[in-house]
């Protein structure tokens, strides 16, 4: 037993255990990680509260309250019962220009916007006709709205030039709102309108945080998004049919039929699914390309690669030299390189995530290096060694900044990686080395065959 402690394969084994070991110090990075994500997403809640949300912009539709009476048994009074009826416009034009910056909360930082909407379009005659032939109900015209939809009212910060059919209007608050969305309304007496289009026209002063989208609550809705933000991401139910992307900003295009959606023009409200209205929205994120934590975990990600490759880099020089490294001496180089992760995410947070990674990368390349020197009696090992590790950080940062090509790289570097290993070692006798061998030991006599 003693014996087959002191071969290579044990001592192999070994490392292999003490690299799984490394495990209990990373995943406990990972969930500070998650644990610091969770404080960000707080921080962005508190910037919405007093700035505005993740915006969804209904346009505006007409809700028509209804009464029909209702038999319920033979022999009893009929009963009254009320509903609302709403119809869609025929078309929908909405023109946003964003005014982007970023807000902090404490050491967090979310993109918010200020958003000037253009917003216009008309109801034809012939959907009310025809939604007031398909109802089953009578309508009350004169207690007609107009319903603007907006996810949270907070940022709704001006409406200016409201106009219906050329004359200026006003918008009250109301706790009536449609599929989830909260709404201002403007009162309407539909047969004072007359027999034609109910036309309509505003401009809206719009806050939020993060994304706005537009729901296509008419026949042809047609958005035309601007902003001075270099890495838009086009979410939703349809992407824009035109865009153009540069380093000043973005400007998007969308145009979008009845015939691209799952609910028709009209309907009885409640019976329309408030989960098909809100598929269908479509519009743009202000995506932010691979924040700190994203590139903390995308790095924790390799961590056991890495140290395992530096341990198996210590095993071989300690192989060829014929040196001991004790198990305690692994496990202070696996935790120097754990605490890199550590370090990692504690400047990440304080400085931009390129210094943060080359701070914390040094530290801990000078460190293993140093004790390396040392602990395999060569300054020349210590040094290469180190030039090894940095070496490794740097194919490391590579990976984490290579968002879409990360596995191909992650495998071609592992790939590289195994090949040296079978090229350094092509020519080793594993049979015929031994870590606790020493130079004076004697050898046992060769059997004669």
């Amino acid at each position: 037993m003693g014996k087959w402690t002191q071969t290579v394969l044990a001592k192999l084994l070994g490392v292999g255990a003490l690299a799984l070991l490394m495990l209990i110090p990373l995943e406990q990075v990972r969930g500070l990680i998650a644990e610091r994500q969770q404080l960000r997403e707080s921080a962005i809640a508190q910037i919405a509260q007093g700035w505005g949300g993740r915006q969804v912009l209904g346009g505006l539709v007409l809700a028509v309250p209804t009464e029909w009476l209702v038999t319920e048994a033979t022999g009893q009074a009929p009963q009254v019962r009320t509903g609302t009826e709403v119809v869609l416009a025929d078309n929908l034009q909405v023109d946003v220009a964003m005014a982007v910056q970023t807000r902090r909360y404490g050491i967090y930082g979310a993109p918010v916007f200020v958003s000037t909407v253009r917003l216009s379009g008309s109801f034809l005659p012939q959907d009310l006709a025809r939604a007031r032939r398909a109802s089953q109900a009578q309508w009350l015209d004169h207690q007609a709205e107009l319903r603007l939809l907006l996810a949270d009212l907070r940022g709704l910060q001006q409406v200016s030039g409201l106009t219906v059919n050329g004359r200026p209007a006003r918008f009250q608050s109301s706790a009536q709102g449609l599929a989830g969305y909260p709404s201002v309304v403007l009162p309407i007496d539909l047969p004072t309108l007359g027999d034609g289009p109910i036309s309509f026209s505003m401009t809206l002063q719009v806050a939020g945080i993060e994304s706005l989208q537009v729901l296509p609550l008419a026949r042809s809705t047609d958005l035309a998004v601007r902003a001075p933000w270099r890495d838009p991401s086009f979410i939703g139910a349809i992407l824009p049919a035109e865009r153009q992307v540069d380093g000043k900003g973005f400007s998007a295009h969308w145009h979008m039929l009845d015939l691209n959606r799952s609910y028709g023009q009209y309907w009885q409200a409640g019976d329309a699914s408030a989960e098909a209205v809100r598929a269908s929205a479509f519009g743009v994120e202000l995506y932010q390309p691979v924040d700190a934590y994203q590139r903390n975990e995308r790095a924790g990600k390799y961590g056991l690669l890495f140290i395992a490759m530096t341990f198996v880099a210590f095993f071989l020089f300690e192989v060829l030299r014929r040196l001991r490294v004790h198990p305690v001496q692994y496990l202070l180089i696996g935790a120097a390189l754990a605490t890199f992760y550590l370090m990692l995410l504690a400047l990440s947070e304080q400085l931009p995530f390129g210094v943060a990674y080359a701070v914390a990368a040094a530290a801990v390349v000078a460190i293993v290096a140093g004790y390396a020197s040392v602990l395999l009696r060569a300054r020349r090992a210590g040094l290469l060694l180190g030039g090894m590790l940095a070496l490794v950080y740097t194919v490391l940062y590579g990976l984490i900044a290579a968002e879409q090509y990360a596995l191909l790289v992650g495998a071609l570097v592992l790939l590289a990686t195994v090949a040296l290993l079978m090229y350094l070692t092509r020519r080793i006798d594993w049979y015929a080395y031994a870590p606790a061998a020493r130079a004076d030991a004697p050898q046992e006599p060769q059997k004669q065959a």
